[in-house]
């Protein structure tokens, strides 16, 4: 369980439309948003075993994309951010306010204002930010392998089964996630 997942979520969309907007002056198109979310949540299950927001992603062509998220988002209603229709089947998404970071821990902050340090670019277009989270986000790889559109599974973010590890030879990581999905259920 992610203590206020709702306020989490809508404070990180927050922030990345704000930052994005910040450091391009151009507004966060939907699937920045997405790559900035999956690579959150995926990079804090490799480092600590939980994700930061605990979206469920499915792994489309262009890459990870949180299915609630992409589903609702043109009902979405928030103080913090609105989703604007651009054109055919896009949307931006901008910042209404400042998001409220008292919701992140100092590890999470920090990964955020990196994700924005490396993507954030006028150089950086949408087929470079899928192709990176194509890269360097293996749970999306495995299951784009096995099952195109499928729901990615947090636990393919490690190299082992965890099912059949050890206890005594987990990582902290894999020890943390086994927590967290038992917690889940």
């Amino acid at each position: 369980m992610i203590p206020y997942q709702k306020q989490k979520i809508e404070n990180a969309i927050c922030f990345f439309a704000h930052e994005h907007k910040k450091k391009t002056r151009q507004p966060l198109y939907q699937t920045f948003l997405y790559k900035y979310l999956a690579f959150l949540d995926f990079e804090c299950i490799k480092e600590t075993g939980r994700p930061c927001l605990g979206l469920e992603y499915m792994a489309m062509q262009r890459g990870p994309v949180p299915i609630k998220i992409y589903s609702q988002r043109d009902k979405i209603k928030s103080d913090l951010f609105q989703f604007i229709p651009d054109q055919e089947d896009s949307r931006i998404i901008l910042a209404k306010t400042k998001p409220n970071l008292d919701y992140f821990s100092k590890k999470e902050i920090s990964l955020m204002q990196k994700l924005i340090e490396i993507y954030a670019s006028n150089y950086i277009n949408t087929k470079l930010i899928s192709d990176a989270s194509h890269e360097a986000i293996l749970p999306w790889k495995k299951t784009w392998k096995n099952k195109q559109n499928g729901i990615i599974d947090y636990a393919t973010g490690f190299d082992d089964d965890l099912s059949y590890k050890k206890e005594e030879d987990l990582t902290y990581p894999e020890e943390s996630y086994l927590i967290y999905r038992a917690l889940e259920i």
